[in-house]
């Protein structure tokens, strides 16, 4: 069992699924960043110095200068302005893998056109093998008859 499962793992893909994950996470966390060092600080500038990190609604109805201040308070609150960051986070990864898979489709070369296995019998138009010498369906002679070929 214990081989079993060593070959399993050292599979290709599974080590390329690995990869791919801890990269994924990575990715993710720089994506995070940009998002909320980058992208949202001038936007929250351009609409009148808003931080959208501390967007909120409190629930119970009691007003909290800060979000931690409210997490603090254990306050429901709705943090709509942490949602927002989180939806800039995905539709920017969103966009990246979908430039990484459109660019990954066009360097891929369509598969070769596969050569055809059958011909049309002349007499009765039923396909049938390109070796064949007498067509099963007519059983006519499909030799070549006086200059025409198959």
């Amino acid at each position: 069992m214990l081989k079993d499962f060593k070959a399993f793992v050292m599979k290709g893909n599974v080590l390329d699924l690995a990869v791919a994950v801890i990269i994924g996470a990575a990715f993710g966390a720089i994506v995070v960043s940009f998002v909320n060092d980058i992208v949202m600080p001038p936007i929250g500038l351009l609409l009148g110095g808003v931080d959208f990190k501390e967007l909120f609604v409190s629930l119970n109805g009691q007003s909290y200068a800060t979000l931690a201040a409210a997490k603090t308070a254990a306050a429901p609150v709705i943090a709509y302005g942490l949602f927002l960051n989180t939806v800039v986070n995905f539709l920017i990864i969103a966009f990246v893998i979908f430039m990484i898979v459109r660019a990954a489709s066009t360097m891929q070369k369509p598969a070769p056109a596969a050569a055809p296995t059958t011909k049309d019998c002349r007499f009765c138009f039923q396909p049938i093998p390109i070796p064949a010498t007498r067509c099963p369906n007519c059983t006519s002679q499909l030799a070549a008859v006086a200059g025409q070929s198959n």
